[in-house]
């Protein structure tokens, strides 16, 4: 559940840059590239911070 969380915040973050983004008039392509990248930073972060812990063997 947390994870999920984790992203819908993060999905809300990168929603406010890409409207400042466009505001900015800066180019489609750029928004689109720059979305894609902080997506996947996202996923990245929310899987480490949300991991538990492997019990020992």
């Amino acid at each position: 559940m947390s994870f999920g969380l984790y992203l819908i915040g993060f999905i809300i973050v990168i929603a406010g840059l890409i409207y400042g983004a466009v505001l900015l008039h800066v180019p489609a392509q750029w928004i689109a590239v720059g979305s894609i990248i902080l997506i996947g930073l996202a996923i990245l972060k929310g899987v480490q911070a949300t991991r538990q812990k492997d019990p020992p063997a």
